[in-house]
């Protein structure tokens, strides 16, 4: 061998020492979703979501059926997998949810960096890092891609979605990615947490990618199914009163609420999937899937309306349980398409895949590598039993530890009096009975304390005891919904404007801004369509609502309640009910109209009954009075079960009784809007709600007759000339 020889073969040694050669080593790519519980998968055997490209992944990888988080809340999990720890390990007893400069110093990126690998990261960060840490000191490419807002403005002024955007940057790394090197890249995704800040049902609280826009609109989403009131009845009340049940009010509590929400949740999923399909093809037009293993998993589960719950922050399988799919190309073929019992954790992803990068898994990581299983050895020594814990949020989300093996679950609440669970996951696998009181047990309670125990003492030891009191987030069963979170004045009023900004509120911000303490809206005459400005805190029921408004000479406006976002139509479009506001017209102006619904259905002076069928009757009037343009006058909507009363400066504009049961609404959301037509300025201020109770009653029909000689609500648009009204009593003998 010559000089020359053997220098370079020495170098090589050198540079893959205790690694594999370049040839041999795999890519890896990692798809990570947050929120996401293993229902909502077609192949975890959800039967309506549409997830082809996942499912053709599991088809050809290794689908874990046992895959659990160490602690169910997004930084915790992510922070876990970036550092091999676990929270109580990477962070203090004193502040453990702050990772420690030490512990985060070297991250599984750095040393697959140091392995040879090219590594990228685009998506959510989101790891509570120690201070001036720089996470893009430690990939070669990295773009933090968050949500507040999911929909991104691009440079010709079009809107993408972060689970595109994420994927369009994947793309770009693959193009860019030398042949003789191997790479890893994260693609971590904002979907599918909703967007909290926005709690309008569908497009706001889940928005979705525009691709997948109408899907599963015609699908009845079958109820959670451990939706039973008595299993909530059952929890301690400090998990009846925390966030879980707060956010509980924000998706699910209606079951129009719960349809509208899932839709666009699978949506996101759907996303997705279809993003993910989008680079696999990429991936095997560049020639590297034949030596590309993906991974696909969740960083928490999430509750959707299981238990009375909401989010996840519990020791429960919905929280714990997530979806984790494995395909690696280069496994034999009778090796796919199986499914894994082996318990996995999200500790164990980043010791495999330094695994299948032949590089050295530090001896301070805690998880195991999963490349055995995916080639269908599991070792024998195999794990038997996880630790489980949660202390972020512990002055509002209930703090737990404790173990679970395949048999019984073992947690206890330590700053709730040590509150302790036992399940028997065998004989009862939802988790609907807590063994920990029952003398047949106490043998395995007093087992499992111990180990749990033992495993605090090894992870790091007992936390700080709770440095402020525990707050509540919510009564168990609050009287109006849309309060819970809201802030009341002494008068049980929310201000629904703060008279400097447009917080709380979404619309284009061509139309709307903030003058003069008041939210204005703005159109030159030019407007195709109405443009909506919504209140995204909550959605609205029985409300006692304020406003003073002022419009422009010729203006056109309208207080939009109980509306639905309409995205098919565009981003901030909504129908509904709507209280006119039109400055020259006092026929109009504080009548009820329903946009893009039954339209007119009284005007300005009519007291109205709608039968059943969704025919608007006069059975008496009041006066009409002119209100003056460009002059602030106090606006008043009074919405009680099926009543709708307007007022204007005090006098009544509107007076209807709704008995049509399809066509009308008993929840929504609100919104303004500025008109097509004229140019013209609307403002308003002094903006505030009373949320009344959700339990007022719906009036029934038979007690509210329309006289014989009512006639009906003038339709709208061009009439015949010779149209009369239709007169109620020859309508029904007809």
């Amino acid at each position: 061998m010559t000089m020359c020889r053997l220098l370079v073969t020495v170098s090589l040694l050198y540079v893959f020492s205790g690694q594999l050669a370049a040839a041999e080593r795999p890519n890896i790519v990692f798809f990570f979703t947050d929120d996401q519980t293993t229902s909502t998968l077609g192949c975890y055997g959800n039967p309506v979501v549409q997830t082809p490209n996942i499912d053709a992944m599991a088809a050809r990888g290794t689908r874990f059926e046992n895959a659990f988080v160490s602690q169910a809340i997004c930084w915790v999990s992510r922070t876990t997998i970036l550092s091999g720890l676990t929270g109580r390990s990477y962070g203090t007893p004193d502040n453990p949810e702050q990772a420690r400069p030490d512990a985060v110093q070297t991250l599984y990126s750095d040393l697959l960096r140091e392995g040879g690998y090219r590594t990228g990261y685009f998506g959510k960060w989101h790891a509570k890092m120690p201070a001036g840490y720089r996470p893009q000191d430690h990939f070669d490419e990295f773009e933090a891609i968050g949500r507040n807002p999911y929909y991104k403005k691009q440079a010709d002024g079009s809107l993408r979605h972060e689970t595109e955007l994420i994927v369009d940057r994947g793309i770009e790394f693959l193009k860019s990615q030398p042949a003789d090197q191997p790479f890893a890249l994260n693609m971590w995704f904002n979907a599918c947490h909703a967007e909290d800040s926005d709690r309008r049902p569908g497009i706001g609280h889940f928005p979705w990618p525009q691709a997948v826009d109408g899907m599963y609109e015609d699908t009845v989403i079958a109820p959670p199914r451990l939706n039973d009131p008595t299993i909530f009845e059952q929890q301690p009340n400090f998990l009846k009163t925390t966030i879980n049940r707060e956010r509980f009010f924000w998706r699910w509590n209606t079951p129009e609420k719960y349809q509208t929400n899932m839709r666009a949740y699978y949506r996101m999923v759907s996303g997705i999937d279809g993003a993910i399909g989008r680079f696999t093809a990429a991936l095997k037009e560049a020639g590297l899937a034949e030596n590309t293993i993906i991974v696909y998993s969740a960083d928490n589960g999430y509750h959707m309306g299981n238990r009375g719950f909401a989010g996840k922050w519990s020791h429960y399988e919905e929280a714990l349980r997530v979806p984790m799919i494995i395909a690696d190309p280069r496994v034999p073929q009778e090796e796919r398409g199986k499914v894994a019992d082996s318990i996995a954790l999200n500790l164990d992803l980043p010791a495999t895949f330094l695994d299948w990068g032949g590089v050295t898994v530090p001896q301070r990581y805690q998880g195991h590598s999963l490349r055995k299983i995916v080639a269908g050895a599991t070792p024998s020594d195999w794990r038997t039993e996880t630790f489980h814990e949660h202390f972020a949020v512990r002055n509002r989300i209930p703090a737990f530890e404790g173990v679970r093996n395949a048999r019984f679950k073992y947690v206890r609440y330590f700053d709730h009096g040590n509150h302790e669970f036992l399940h028997n996951l065998q004989s009862d696998p939802d988790e609907l009975t807590n063994l920990a009181a029952d003398p047949a047990h106490q043998t395995v309670l007093e087992s499992m304390r111990r180990r749990t125990d033992e495993r605090v003492a090894e992870l790091g030891g007992p936390l700080d005891p709770l440095k402020q009191p525990f707050t509540a987030s919510t009564t168990p069963y609050p009287e109006a919904s849309a309060n819970v979170g809201a802030r009341l004045d002494n008068d049980g009023f929310v201000s629904l404007f703060d008279g400097k900004t447009l917080r709380h509120w979404s619309g284009d911000s061509a139309y709307w801004s903030v003058e003069d303490g008041a939210i204005t809206g703005v159109t030159d005459g030019s407007l195709k369509m109405n443009q909506f400005l919504t209140w995204t805190d909550s959605t609205i029921r029985n409300f006692d609502l304020r406003v003073q408004v002022k419009v422009t000479a010729g203006g056109n406006s309208g207080i939009q309640y109980r509306g639905r976002s309409r995205p098919e139509i565009g981003l901030d479009v909504v129908s509904g009910y709507q209280c006119d506001v039109v400055a020259d017209n006092p026929n109009y102006n504080g009548m009820l109209y329903e946009e893009r619904g039954r339209r007119i259905l009284s005007h300005t002076g009519e007291k109205v009954v709608v039968d059943p069928a969704g025919h608007a009757w006069i059975v008496g009037n009041f006066p009409v009075q002119e209100f003056p343009a460009d002059t602030w006058h106090d606006y008043r909507v009074l919405v009680e079960g099926n009543h709708h009363q307007h007022w204007i400066d005090g006098q009544p504009t509107a007076d209807l009784w709704d008995f049509d049961e399809t066509g009308r609404a008993l929840e929504g959301v609100l919104a303004v809007q500025v008109h097509v037509g004229p140019a013209m300025k609307i403002q308003y201020k002094d903006f505030e709600i009373k949320h009344l109770s959700d339990s007022l009653p719906i009036a029934n029909f038979a007690d509210h007759a329309i006289p014989p000689q009512s006639v009906g609500v003038r339709p709208q648009g061009k009439l015949p000339k010779n149209w009369q009204p239709p007169i109620y009593a020859e309508a029904v003998s007809n």
